[in-house]
């Protein structure tokens, strides 16, 4: 396997780094091209979750997939966060489809994998690359298609929806970081028929992302018709990203959970359901 680490440079000019994991070559496969996984960390925009980065990159290398694990911008880095984290994620979602065969991945098999925070910044990035009236709006700034940087499927564990369905308040200093725009705030106003399909796992207990913003999400899905699987586990809390074993933090064994762990499996299932 080939790792490489890449700056890219979004609609916006910004630059942002994504961290590649490219298998080998392999003879005569019967499926030559690889599908793609863009892995978007969580970490309360803060900092990105390294147990939500590479480990899971390299579960879906195990599984066939080239990956990527994509870093975008934080509260202390200069700028603002939105536009600029979901257009990380077009920008990258474009540079493989337009280097498919540099990569030697299927340009139509490209999916995002969001935890917590970074479930925001996927699930926003696909409303903003949507064709709507209002959203179309990005689309004429920043100067792409929807069919160039839209997903073609995304994965979302434990995701942010609503910075207004939070387990706790947001500090009064930190007030001024929250977006004004209720579009950006909450990303099921963005859902449209073209929004990919998803599947979304959460756990009933977690007390930081609380589960109404999968539930409100699964809603707007289902009103606008978009195929969906989703998967709540009665225990998890939060950030169990694999729940294995061999990436439990001390002090959080919890964060080893075999059942919550089988989102992963569930998911693989369903992605070559979907293909």
């Amino acid at each position: 396997m080939k790792v490489t680490d890449l700056t890219l440079t979004n609609f916006n000019n910004r630059a942002f780094n994504v961290h590649t994991y490219t298998l080998d070559s392999i003879g005569d496969l019967v499926t030559a091209k690889h599908p793609l996984a863009i892995v978007i960390p969580g970490g309360s925009f803060d900092h990105l979750s390294l147990r939500e980065g590479e480990p899971v990159a390299l579960a879906f290398n195990n599984c066939g997939f080239n990956s990527v694990v994509m870093e975008y911008n934080l509260v202390q880095d200069e700028g603002d966060i939105y536009p600029d984290a979901g257009l990380d994620v077009l920008s990258t979602v474009k540079y493989f489809r337009d280097h498919a065969a540099e990569y030697e991945i299927d340009p139509e098999r490209i999916v995002t994998v969001g935890f917590s925070a970074g479930g925001h910044v996927a699930s926003l990035a696909n409303s903003m690359a949507n064709s709507s009236e209002y959203q179309s709006e990005y689309q004429k700034e920043f100067n792409f298609t929807s069919k160039a940087v839209l997903p073609n499927k995304t994965i979302l564990g434990y995701p942010l929806i609503n910075l207004a369905k939070i387990g706790f308040d947001i500090p009064e200093d930190e007030l001024d970081k929250v977006p004004a725009d209720d579009f950006v705030k909450n990303s099921a106003l963005g859902v449209t028929a073209e929004t990919p399909a998803t599947f979304i796992f959460h756990a009933w207990d977690d007390p930081i992302v609380l589960v109404n913003n999968t539930l409100e999400y699964l809603e707007a899905l289902r009103e606008h018709n978009v195929p969906c699987e989703a998967h709540l586990f009665n225990r998890g809390g939060h950030g169990f990203s694999l729940a294995r074993t061999d990436m439990v933090v001390k002090g959080r064994e919890w964060q080893d959970n075999p059942h919550a762990g089988h989102w992963f499996e569930l998911a693989q299932e369903w992605l070559k359901s979907e293909w």
